[in-house]
């Protein structure tokens, strides 16, 4: 993450369609997925800590203020390290009117050791899973340089094995990226699909930093659309992060019509981070029903 304000380490389908056979015709029938539209509590955080104020003991009012604004979910960090609070975090989300969908985590995946990390992540997500939670989006951690071919083949079985064992507790695995991994042409982030199964790893699409990296949205929805799990939707103005989802350098009513048109799962998550230049004019509430209108009237 580039921005200066906050670290986000530290918060820390697709459509089936049935054939049906009669005599002669064929016809398919796509399975109808309910839209649920979410917040990505990373943005929170900035605006929280913009204002000299701490994140973790306001998440109440967050998950009520989603709720007031016809938000489904809130998307809020996998915890690895002590996994019985991720079921308190289902329990706050439910008892505010939220639903438990998708969690976010990092994961040191390039080593011969990553294994034990793989096993933390899943023993984490297992108590989720069990508190209602489906998707864990991932992003593997950055290690200030390029990875070699070896550390990239080594993350991809580590990928392929934690996705494999999330699908054995029933949640979906989609990997996510900044822009560590876009350099060098998307060497890693293309890597990441390449050298592994479409069975056990999905695609976390945030729509926006696979733009910021070079690769235009429609070749992405072309590459990998298949394996969408999950969407973080976020907006620029030359070049510079917006204060809310709205008209901008993303095309946004372009990539929905595809979206539609494939039965992509409509899984959205509004991400409003601030970077150097964002121009903040109105709160983070206001920011987010506005982002929920356009979520509402553009992809849905």
């Amino acid at each position: 993450m580039t921005s200066k304000t906050i670290s986000r380490r530290k918060f820390v389908a697709s459509a089936a369609f049935a054939a049906v056979g009669a005599a002669s015709v064929l016809t398919a029938r796509a399975v109808v997925i309910k839209p649920l539209i979410g917040s990505q509590l990373y943005g929170w955080g900035q605006y929280y800590q913009r204002d000299k104020q701490d994140f973790g003991a306001h998440l109440g009012e967050i998950y009520s203020a989603l709720r007031d604004s016809g938000y489904d979910y809130a998307e809020g960090s996998l915890d690895v390290g002590m996994p019985g609070a991720n079921h308190e975090m289902a329990e706050q989300m439910k008892a505010r009117g939220l639903k438990p969908v998708s969690l976010y985590s990092g994961g040191h995946l390039h080593e011969a050791a990553s294994v034990k990390n793989v096993e933390s992540i899943v023993t984490a997500a297992k108590v989720a899973a069990q508190s209602g939670f489906t998707i864990l989006n991932l992003n593997p951690d950055p290690i200030g340089r390029e990875k070699t071919d070896a550390e990239l083949e080594t993350q991809a079985k580590s990928l392929d094995l934690l996705g494999s064992e999330l699908s054995k507790i029933g949640m979906k695995f989609g990997v996510h990226n900044h822009t560590p991994e876009m350099v060098n042409g998307g060497r890693e982030y293309h890597s990441n699909f390449k050298r592994t199964s479409s069975a056990s790893v999905g695609f976390c699409y945030d729509v926006h930093w696979v733009f910021r990296g070079g690769v235009k949205p429609d070749a992405a929805l072309k590459d990998y659309g298949s394996r969408i799990v999950s969407w973080h939707l976020r907006q620029s103005r030359e070049g510079i992060w917006w204060e809310d989802l709205d008209t901008g350098d993303v095309d946004y009513t372009a990539i929905a019509r595809t979206a539609r048109e494939r039965g992509y799962p409509p899984y959205y998550t509004v991400e409003l981070a601030l970077e150097n230049g964002t121009k903040i004019t109105r709160s983070a509430v206001e920011n987010h029903k506005r982002s929920l209108e356009f979520v509402r009237r553009v992809l849905v």
